[in-house]
């Protein structure tokens, strides 16, 4: 049966749990807020690499439970990602996550040719979202890695979009490629992709899911709206994943689903040898958690 919420989400993380989570420059009150209820409720364990002190401080102050946490003390950012990097290669952590430490240091690791998580596949960030009156999950890709995808990147984003979807329960997922409009026009590129993605699926390039496009946010999410403008597609009105054209476009998309529609979000990058979470700096702890659940999900 295929995740329908995050409550859910948190049940089959339970289940298939504990995955170890290593974190990196973990002196920061959301991330140890998070961390700690996610050993509580069962669904990982936790080492912290960072500065100790600071650690033990936060942790104090938050009335996080240190004891159960194994903790490496490394005070350098940069060293304590390629910690994480090391842990995750030994087998000794299944999860990477980000702490107090710039994005572009964090990922400099996490792609470092002797110690990163290369795998051979393109990174990309899938977020799920938890809309109040939908009926189900929305994927969204990619709103945070893959700034401006090349036609050979989409179909990667496509890719590990499906598998994502997969590992959340829905077997045969419905793709939608977004676009300005539903029509072909040469002169926007996003629709020229999505066209050639939507054939690269019917060939077999792409398996694993129902893709098409190009179709309007509107077409893909709503079945009036594409009945309305007689838009004829198995996924119209349907679509379980949203890809976006671009990265503005899907951080826009987002970031609006979050403020608009007051739903919850958990963001992970996939693609690499170990699944990702690269939480923003406004990331709630709960947010965090329910990311640590997909990942635990999708490890």
């Amino acid at each position: 049966m295929a995740v329908q919420n995050f409550a859910q989400l948190m049940e089959l993380a339970q289940q298939q749990g504990p995955k170890t989570v290593a974190v990196a420059a973990a002196a920061q009150e959301t991330v140890l807020l998070a961390v700690n209820e996610a050993e509580e409720r069962g669904i990982a364990d936790v080492i912290l690499i960072g500065d100790r002190p600071k650690i033990e401080s936060i942790g104090h102050d938050n009335g996080v439970n240190l004891g159960r946490l194994e903790i490496i003390h490394e005070p350098d950012p940069i060293q304590a990602a390629r910690q994480t990097m090391r842990l995750i290669n030994e087998g000794r952590a299944q999860i990477a996550m980000k702490g107090t430490i710039q994005t572009a240091d964090f990922l400099r690791a996490v792609l470092d040719r002797k110690i990163g998580l290369r795998a051979g596949r393109l990174l990309s960030h899938v977020a799920a979202f938890d809309i109040p009156g939908l009926d189900r999950l929305l994927l969204i890709s990619d709103a945070g890695v893959v700034v401006a995808p090349t036609l050979e990147q989409k179909a990667d984003i496509v890719r590990n979009a499906i598998d994502v979807a997969h590992r959340l329960g829905v077997v045969q997922p419905k793709v939608a490629l977004l676009a300005a409009t539903e029509t072909v026009n040469p002169k926007i590129p996003a629709t020229v992709d999505a066209a050639a993605l939507s054939k690269m699926a019917d060939r077999k390039q792409i398996v694993g899911g129902i893709v098409d496009g190009p179709l309007t946010l509107d077409n893909a999410i709503s079945r009036t709206s594409a009945a309305i403008k007689g838009v004829e597609s198995p996924v119209a009105g349907q679509a379980d994943v949203l890809i976006a054209p671009d990265i503005e476009a899907g951080n826009i998309l987002a970031k609006g689903i979050i403020y608009f529609a007051q739903a919850y979000m958990a963001g992970i990058i996939v693609g690499a040898q170990a699944p990702i979470i690269l939480p923003s700096r406004s990331d709630t702890h709960e947010a965090k958690l329910i990311a640590i659940a997909m990942c635990v999900v999708f490890a």
